[in-house]
């Protein structure tokens, strides 16, 4: 990955696992052992999806850059169901508490993604791709055969 993709997933990340321990720690206060366990599993589900979420989506940018849009909403929308089928499966769990892990799951996603958009509005990501040296027939003050209207 690229140091501007490390660098979101890094802001993204830390603290949606700040929120998480939180989390743990309320929820064990509050439900006890499982209520912690909940809110720890919940915050890995989170940050694994939506780690592998901004990967992908990062991948789909540089290969396939006309499908980045449409790509970005389908990923997002896939996500949340992916997320709503990990509660319903989860729903009558006896391994945690499920309400500290719906609760955190809910929390910890909508951290994530406050935390992703603070990061890509802060990032510096040149949107335009400078030339490296100026061509001869710009230095000449002759026009390029590639700049103007086509037709």
């Amino acid at each position: 990955m690229p140091s501007n993709d490390v660098r979101t997933l890094a802001q993204a990340a830390v603290p949606t696992a700040a929120v998480g321990a939180i989390a743990a720690a309320v929820s064990g206060v509050v439900a006890g052992g499982k209520g912690a366990v909940g809110a720890a599993v919940a915050t890995v589900v989170v940050i694994l999806f939506m780690g592998l979420g901004l990967y992908v989506l990062q991948r789909t940018a540089k290969t396939l850059p006309h499908l980045f849009q449409a790509m970005g909403l389908m990923l997002y929308a896939a996500q949340i169901l992916l997320l709503f089928v990990f509660l319903a499966a989860f729903k009558n769990t006896t391994l945690f508490n499920p309400r500290a892990f719906a609760i955190t799951l809910v929390v910890g996603t909508l951290v994530w993604i406050a935390a992703q958009t603070r990061a890509h509005m802060k990032a510096k990501i040149l949107y335009v791709e400078p030339d490296s040296a100026p061509s001869a027939s710009a230095v000449n003050g002759e026009k390029s055969e590639k700049s103007g209207h086509s037709s």
